[in-house]
């Protein structure tokens, strides 16, 4: 069974050898340190899973470790002599492996590029292993994916532990916000400060539904690197209860250390973090359907033919005649968890009517936008649809006459060319437009002779 989990910053400054000048300014960590070193001996586990933001790491795919062993050491924080060699537990690593196969989910080994220990890693080893040292090591990379995926990764390494019987320790390796302080090394941003008071609250309570409530955008502008660990962690202990003990928090550097141990206390069916997630999810998606507009409903129609049946939506009744009778470029947008799931659309019309061009657009949003995987049947019913109509782009001469809240823009030279709708978040002047358009475009902003339009749209979508 899983018995016990602690959370764990990963500074190399603790490490006596690397940070010795700066220990005295995180005395409450290095102290927290060695009480989870003493908690982790007590519950004396045979093997430890760690997931570090600082492994091999990629955007659709979660890497587990290879190999019967590694080595690493903090040679590039001018510290090689501390040094570590880990046995990693194949047949656990085998069975989850397994497991990922199995039911298509997106985690192995077939992709471990990098074989040598990394700081995330190491640095939490570091304290462990001055008070225990007999056992063996998973070693798991964070992903792109989404949070729920994070989540379903930490259930499939619960279901692993039940099958190979051992005696398991968690630790989520993952720093808080980087941008506390003004004087630190990645400024100040008021996200941070509250990104750590939330997080440790959550931690401090084990209310691990709470994890899944925090914004992808808010996530990014508070420079965190722990929130997926954490959710591993929360997915690797569903169903279970769990006493939760907050041993430190601080950030004296402008970068948030926490650390938590979680001592395991039996089974809690109430504790299914990410069906009750889910079941809330769907019933406001349900609630937004009902208040969605022609436009909106038509486009769910489309993505839902399209992905259950691959068959083309033909053209309801009783749809109004500004979309059968008019003619614009459209685009469709689908989100999931507040994040971008496909967007594609026409900048002028390509199909004989509105309807036509939501009908077409919603399938390439679903289907063909290359950043993205093609969306799948269980995704349809947590699907956020909003379409937006485009007027005419009209050619501009200066940045003095767009607005991003207004204006949509159209940046170009060439053949290449790139498009931003107005309204998005995170895009708050016009220089970011630009920047981010041009960007789509494969241009550099800063280039001569970029044209540039703007255009205006009716967005439908459900607030």
């Amino acid at each position: 069974m899983i018995i016990g989990s602690v959370v764990l910053p990963h500074p190399p400054a603790a490490v006596p050898e690397i940070g010795y000048r700066d220990i005295d300014r995180m005395k409450a960590t290095e102290e927290a340190y060695e009480k989870a070193a003493e908690f982790v001996a007590k519950l004396r586990p045979e093997t430890i899973i760690v997931t570090s933001p600082h492994a091999t790491m990629y955007r659709d795919y979660f890497n587990i470790s290879g190999g019967r062993s590694a080595d690493g050491n903090f040679g590039q924080f001018r510290a090689p002599q501390v040094k570590f060699h880990v046995q990693y537990d194949t047949d656990f690593i085998g069975t989850l492996a397994g497991l990922c196969e199995k039911q298509t989910f997106p985690a192995g080994t077939d992709y471990d590029r990098d074989p040598e220990l990394d700081h995330g890693t190491m640095v939490p080893l570091y304290f462990i292993r001055q008070e225990y040292s007999d056992f063996q090591l998973v070693r798991i990379g964070l992903s792109g994916l989404s949070l729920r995926d994070h989540y379903r990764l930490g259930q499939l390494i619960q279901e692993a532990v039940h099958i190979t019987g051992r005696r398991v320790l968690f630790l989520a390796s993952g720093d808080l916000s980087h941008c506390q302080k003004v004087s630190g090394p990645y400024g100040y941003k008021k996200e941070g400060p509250e990104y750590d008071r939330r997080i440790m609250q959550d931690l401090g309570n084990a209310d691990f539904g709470k994890f899944f409530t925090y914004p992808e955008s808010f996530l990014e502008k508070s420079m965190e690197c722990g929130h997926r660990s954490f959710v591993i962690m929360a997915g690797a202990l569903d169903r279970t209860a769990v006493k939760a003990q907050i041993l430190s928090h601080e950030a004296p550097f402008g970068v948030g250390y926490g650390v938590v141990t979680f001592e395991t206390a039996g089974r809690d069916e109430s504790r299914d973090f990410l069906e009750q997630f889910e079941r809330q999810e769907e019933a406001q998606v349900v609630s937004q359907s009902a208040r969605e507009d022609a436009y909106v409903t038509l486009a769910r129609q489309s993505v839902n033919s399209w992905v259950k049946y691959h068959r083309v939506l033909p053209l309801p009744d009783g749809l109004p005649q500004e979309m059968t009778g008019q003619r614009a470029g459209v685009f469709v947008s689908l989100h999931e968890d507040g994040e971008l799931r496909g967007c594609i659309g026409t900048i002028r019309p390509a199909e004989e009517s509105i309807a036509k061009e939501i009908i077409q657009n919603a399938i390439s949003a679903a289907s063909r936008d290359p950043r993205f995987d093609p969306v799948r049947p269980e995704e349809l019913k947590i699907l956020v649809i909003s379409v937006d109509v485009l007027s005419d782009p009209e050619p501009i001469e200066s940045l003095s006459k767009l607005d991003p809240e207004r204006f949509g823009v159209i940046v170009s030279k060439g053949m290449k060319r790139g498009l931003l709708l107005p309204r998005l978040e995170g895009v708050d002047t016009v220089e970011e437009q630009i920047r981010i358009a041009c960007r789509k475009a494969g241009l550099d902003p800063d280039e001569d002779d970029i044209r540039l339009q703007r255009f205006e749209v009716v967005r439908h979508e459900v607030r």
